[in-house]
Formats: C-alpha cells, structure tokens, sequence
C-alpha cells in the first residue's frame, strides 16, 4: 500500500517567508487522515511544524501516522526548513510514543496549576515592585539567559535573539509599568534574594489565565528555598489580579525546576518536540 499526502487547498503565504498548507493523508488514495503544516512564526521560515496529525480511528495502528509523518517532514525540506516542531497533548500517550520513535526531542513543557487560597511566603521573606532602576539590569540578564536556554536546545543563536526581542515588544511594551503584569524582587531579611516575572493572560496554554515568564534567584542564594518563595510569590499576586489557573514553561534538563513545580502542584498538559531535519 502507499502512503501519500494530497494538498486539500492551495499553499498560504504570508510575510517573512511564512508558509502553510492542509493535506489528506492517503492511501492508495483512499483518505485516511489529515496534517496542518506551516513555518513557525515564532523562528521564521527554516522552522516547520506539525500544526496537526490525525488518523482517522478505523486506521490507526497500521504505522499510517507514522508514514505521514515522515512525509510531513519531506515537504517542510522542501519548503526550505532546517527543523521540525510540533507539540504533544501531555494525555496523548500514542503522538508522545510516535514522535519519540521519529527521533523527536523534548524541549519544554507547559504545566499548569488551579489556584485556591493565597499562600503565605516564609517568615522573614517579601515581596516588593521591581523598581524602573533596576529592570534594565534584570531584563538584559534575563534575556541572555532566555536566548541561552533556547540555543542549548537546537535553535539557532539568531533565531533565538530574534524571538527574545519580539516577545520582549509583545508582552512587556511599558517595561516595569506593563499593564497586567508582576514584576517582583524577593527579598529575605532585607538582602534581595530573587526576581520573579509574570503575567495575566487572555488565552493561555493549558487553559492559563496567567503565566510565570520568568524566576531567578540570585547565584549566592540558590539552594535555600527561594525559587518556592518566588513561586509562592507568583501564586499569591496572580490570585490578587483575579487568576484562577497559572501557567509555567519548564525547558529539559532543568531537572531543580521540575522538581521544584510537581512539588508544588504543577502538571503538564503539552510537550513541545523538535527534530533537526538533515
């Protein structure tokens, strides 16, 4: 039998390259599944990604998924794309299965938690704004390290610096005076400890109505429980803004900060995969 992909609509274009399209999943022209590709926005057009991949139920486990996949794939090579990404559903144990059968990667995952009561922070530790004194320094360190973690983890160094200033522009356009936005420096019995990022949102991953973009604490004050202070933190003011579901990103390998959030409720509800296309 053969495997093919049949465009159900012509090829979109849009500005910077961007690509997308819509095909049937075919055997021996007999439809039996559907895949959504396109170039991803977020690294421009030498990232593809596998928008959606369904079989349809009476053909599934006969390796359909599986061959369209690797076909998606040969169409993204020939949209010019150096590597693929695709995000997994966490409760989708067959597309998690396939993808690392492919040679998929792990990048990051989305977890989410469901607020309840504000918790209180330890004796001695607090919370205060960020002041407009010092966000440059906070916001050039953290972007350094945001660039850092994405190159580690197959992107580009200028793809990496380009998404870092564009969601820089997107979700804080008035610096420490950004509308629905926490910018917070920990302190513990008056040394400042920690600095902690987040936000409301309209439409989160997982369902979030608030996100936690960023905590750090401070390289001589690490291992002595402030990262859960930053995160009770960010549970408390979320909560205070009306948030009632919270939202983090987590890359691979950060094995602390995992542990940290399955500590502290926090499930994943996507893995986000990449694969280099050679």
């Amino acid at each position: 039998m053969t495997t093919t992909l049949r465009p159900t609509a012509p090829e979109q274009r849009g500005p910077g390259g961007a690509r997308s399209r819509s095909y049937e999943v075919c055997v021996n022209s007999r439809p039996v599944g559907t895949v959504d590709l396109a170039t991803d926005h977020r690294f421009g057009p030498a990232a593809g990604r596998i928008i959606r991949l369904a079989v349809d139920e009476r053909d599934r486990h006969r390796g359909r998924g599986t061959v369209a996949a690797l076909a998606a794939e040969e169409v993204l090579r020939g949209w010019g794309c150096t590597r693929v990404e695709v995000s997994v559903d966490a409760g989708a144990e067959v597309g998690l299965g396939l993808a690392g059968a492919l040679g998929y990667v792990e990048r990051s995952r989305t977890m989410v938690k469901t607020l309840t009561a504000a918790p209180r922070l330890p004796e001695g530790t607090e919370g205060r704004r960020m002041t407009e004194a010092e966000y440059p320094g906070w916001r050039a360190e953290s972007r350094a390290g945001y660039i850092q973690d994405w190159a580690d983890r197959g992107v580009p160094a200028a793809e990496a610096r380009a998404k870092a200033e564009a969601d820089e522009h997107t979700l804080l356009p008035g610096g420490v005076h950004t509308e629905g936005t926490v910018l917070r420096v920990l302190t513990h019995q008056g040394s400042a400890v920690g600095r902690l990022w987040a936000a409301l949102r309209d439409t989160g991953p997982g369902g979030a109505d608030a996100f936690v973009f960023d905590v750090e604490v401070t390289p001589e004050y690490r291992g002595r429980g402030h990262g859960r202070s930053l995160m009770l933190l960010a549970e408390a003011e979320m909560l205070t803004l009306g948030a009632r579901v919270l939202g983090l990103n987590v890359f691979a390998g950060n094995v602390p900060a995992l542990r940290l959030y399955e500590s502290l409720g926090y499930a994943p509800t996507a893995y986000h995969l990449y694969k280099p296309l050679l």
